[in-house]
């Protein structure tokens, strides 16, 4: 890994994005209204907004961010620029952290309107501090670009990215405590949600809302990192330059 090349590689992603208003829009201004959304839906439901906006926060980032990268990473190998970009010596390494870095930083922008926005606008009701939500918001978001990095790797078309959802995304929206307590799940569905990176997305983010600290917070966090860390080392080994 070169540290330079890796930093050109994320400056010309985010060159490219400054160009593409539609997938700025999307990456920093969807969360927020499918957030205001839900808000909205339930607002006169006392206390479900409260009691889900914090999981909906973790969610939503780690959809958009997943559809996103596998789409953006995918047409740089069809339209040939991954296959040019591997003449020179930038090293598969350097194109898959790149991508992370560049879209990290949108991730960070995405993360504090969405927060501010859910906080400030909605009116979600935090325990903990705000700038741990932010940062579980951060890393939900990165973890949604390094599957969306992986499932690059293996899809041929774009509408075959956005085929690796049901396999890489729905089972951990079901299973991820959502929609019921994970601990209250038949044993084998609580065994495979183990497995999941977004039911401890869900569990910090949880965590953080109640009030919670020390390791219940960061414990379930540094799995994610793990899993997103993980998913971004299996992308660099398994990246093709060019898809026919």
């Amino acid at each position: 890994m070169n540290v330079g090349r890796l930093a050109a590689t994320a400056r010309r992603v985010l060159g490219q994005l400054r160009h593409d208003p539609r997938s700025i829009a999307l990456m920093l201004i969807a969360p927020s209204l499918l957030v205001g959304l839900f808000a909205w839906l339930f607002s006169d439901q006392e206390g479900v907004f409260d009691a889900f906006g914090g999981a909906i926060l973790a969610l939503f980032p780690f959809i958009v961010m997943f559809l996103i990268t596998s789409i953006t990473t995918l047409r740089e190998r069809r339209s040939g620029t991954l296959e040019r970009l591997m003449t020179t010596p930038l090293a598969k390494a350097d194109f898959i952290l790149g991508y992370a870095l560049a879209f990290g930083v949108l991730a960070v922008l995405q993360a504090v309107i969405t927060v501010s926005f859910a906080v400030g606008v909605c009116g979600l009701e935090v325990q903990g501090e705000l700038w741990q939500l932010g940062l579980v918001a951060v890393v939900d978001a990165l973890l949604g670009t390094a599957l969306g990095l992986l499932a690059s790797a293996f899809a041929q078309t774009e509408f075959q990215a956005v085929q690796f959802m049901p396999l890489l995304v729905f089972p951990q929206i079901i299973l991820g405590g959502l929609f019921m307590p994970r601990d209250r799940m038949p044993d084998v569905l609580h065994a495979i949600s183990d497995w999941l990176p977004l039911s401890y997305a869900i569990d910090t983010i949880n965590a953080v809302a109640a009030g919670d600290g020390g390791w219940d917070v960061y414990r379930p966090l540094l799995v994610v990192v793990a899993f997103g860390v993980g998913a971004l080392v299996l992308a660099s080994l398994t990246l093709r330059r060019r898809t026919r």
